[in-house]
């Protein structure tokens, strides 16, 4: 079969023969795979820099993918699938080939009528989003939420997903211009452009400047400066949820800032959900994406082209998510 093959830490993939997994038995499907993602994750599994350790070579890269089940179960034989891959954080391949394997258990039937391609794009950083506003930050109805790199996967699906659980108003924050307007479509009631160099306080301030009394929630997948800011731009009783640290390794606090608004710092992965969890998040999440509701851009790349593809996430040039179809 054509699969994208990591050959060397942080090396891009490229498209190549490469054997057909073996028909599961037991608890595991086959899966003839109709789209893929590429997501940060995979290629931070792929540098061999993670802390999962450095990937058992080569292998098939892609966390996560779509496509129709051919072998497995009788009830699911034949259904389109979404299904979640532990490639580079176990020894195995994943999504980026003509074929996969999946655990039974983990796959989610997909009803909502969306394309395989746009199911890929939201995948897990809508589940994210969802997570995090829903249960980690427990968003209360008529509350205000800053989405920090509202131009990325999990910022567009969490400025639709505030949305759709009742935020009173909800700010977007992000590099480009494209992104921004990007953000102003899907629902956000104003954009805060995050500028090279900017120091934290002076970010604040903006930040500020669009609601009257701070922040309810921040979704924050970025730390640095932007989660450091938007720290002290919280409410009473404020809670930023940091799932991410793309523009830095921490976030710094005031402790005198947490104490005086009681307000919280918290951490947030999908790796603590149960199969369950995130079936029934994902699910959800579909079924507002068909409805219009929420939705991450993308764009449609052949897996011929993975190469420049994967190396475009991996320089932050991809200014949508890239989706790979065999």
């Amino acid at each position: 079969m054509r699969a994208a093959t990591v050959t060397a830490p942080g090396r891009a993939p490229e498209p190549a023969e490469h054997p057909d997994p073996p028909v599961p038995d037991g608890d595991g499907v086959l899966v003839e795979v109709t789209a893929s993602p590429i997501t940060p994750l995979d290629v931070l599994c792929a540098s061999g820099t993670s802390y999962f350790g450095a990937p058992a070579l080569p292998y098939v890269p892609g966390v996560q993918g779509v496509g129709v089940v051919r072998h497995g179960p009788s009830e699911l034989v034949g259904r389109r699938v979404w299904f979640p891959t532990t490639a580079g954080m176990t020894p195995g391949d994943g999504a980026m080939a003509a074929l996969a394997v999946a655990d039974a258990a983990a796959v989610v039937p997909l009803d909502a009528a969306l394309d395989d391609t746009a199911v890929a794009a939201l995948g897990l950083s809508a589940v994210a989003a969802w997570e995090v506003l829903e249960r980690r930050a427990a968003l209360a109805p008529g509350e205000t939420v800053l989405v920090l790199a509202a131009g990325g996967a999990v910022g567009q699906a969490a400025v639709g997903a505030a949305r759709v659980l009742g935020a009173g108003r909800v700010v977007a924050a992000a590099r480009s211009e494209e992104a921004l307007e990007r953000a102003r479509s899907l629902g956000a009631d104003a954009v805060v452009e995050l500028r090279t160099g900017e120091g934290a306080a002076d970010l604040t301030a903006r930040l500020l400047g669009t609601v009257e009394d701070g922040f309810d929630v921040v979704v924050d997948p970025l730390a640095g400066v932007p989660g450091t800011a938007a720290v002290s731009a919280l409410a009473t009783g404020g809670r930023l949820v940091n799932l991410g640290s793309s523009a830095g390794p921490a976030v710094t606090v005031d402790s005198a800032v947490l104490r005086s608004r009681s307000a919280a710092v918290l951490g947030y992965t999908n790796v603590s959900l149960t199969p369950a969890r995130q079936a029934e998040v994902l699910t959800t999440v579909l079924r507002h994406a068909a409805a219009g509701s929420i939705a991450v851009e993308h764009d449609v790349v052949p897996l011929e082209e993975v190469g420049a593809a994967w190396a475009a996430v991996a320089a932050g040039r991809a200014g949508r998510r890239i989706v790979l179809v065999p």
